[in-house]
């Protein structure tokens, strides 16, 4: 079990997560709708991964994943996004993202993707 943080602008999204957590046996610590206090709810709740959203109004996910990962290098993130953009992806990746869902995903993908981040 893990505890977990989305930052999602999409109700619908979140919930669907949520959805997922729940069926994964993992614990919901945080939800935002927007990356404005992302640092500031991971460096207080220090969750064991954080599902991201890349698009999102105000400050995106591109930038919370640079933040959190100056405060906390051995973060583990993992993005999501409805863009298959393969140097956003790399530049995710390389900037310390753990793995990188596709927009729409199944429930399963979901799951497995944070299993093997919690085991690496």
């Amino acid at each position: 079990m893990a505890n977990v943080m989305i930052i999602d602008d999409s109700d619908s999204i979140r919930m669907v997560l949520k959805d997922i957590l729940v069926i994964g046996k993992h614990n919901l610590v945080s939800e935002l709708s927007s990356g404005m206090e992302a640092l500031e709810k991971y460096t207080k709740l220090t969750p064991d991964i954080i599902l991201l959203d890349m698009a999102m109004p105000k400050k995106d996910g591109l930038s919370v994943l640079k933040e959190i990962m100056d405060f906390n290098p051995s973060a583990k993130v993992i993005m999501i996004s409805a863009s298959d953009n393969q140097d956003t992806m790399k530049e995710c990746m390389n900037i310390g993202a753990r793995a990188y869902i596709l927009k729409p995903f199944n429930f399963q993908e979901v799951l497995d993707t944070i299993t093997n981040v919690i085991k690496s």
